[in-house]
């Protein structure tokens, strides 16, 4: 990978829930990064609030995401993407999804990209009404 890609925050951001995801009882090590704050509440916050987050795509969303064929990272994905529209209301829709797009880019394939659009479009114009 880039130094460029590697340095991507949200791509970061993937990788620690990833591997928070394989093993729950690990120590999250947060690199030295000039938004390292922005990472850790973005996790944390992600990891925190899981439960709401996936009751809320079971919910909403359960008859355009199959939880027994989706991959495991798209998911990750969609439910850091949630987060942020919820709880960053600073950040525009819009770059969240450009932004987890790009992420999709580097570990999952084309069509993959494609679903993580349409989803992702579909739950910030439920989330984010006034935007």
């Amino acid at each position: 990978m880039s130094d460029k890609i590697q340095k991507n925050p949200r791509v970061i951001i993937t990788q620690l829930l990833y591997s928070r995801h394989l093993n729950k009882d690990i120590n999250l090590n947060f690199p030295n990064h000039q938004y390292k704050s922005f990472i850790k509440k973005v996790v944390n916050g992600t990891i925190e609030r899981n439960e709401i987050i996936t009751d809320l795509l079971k919910k909403d969303f359960n008859e355009i995401i199959n939880f027994k064929k989706i991959e495991l990272i798209i998911l990750i994905i969609i439910k850091a993407s949630i987060y942020e529209l919820l709880y960053r209301p600073d950040t525009s829709e819009k770059i969240i999804i450009n932004e987890y797009l790009n992420v999709a880019v580097l570990f999952s394939n084309d069509s993959n990209k494609k679903f993580l659009n349409a989803v992702l479009d579909k739950i910030a114009k439920k989330i984010r009404l006034n935007e």
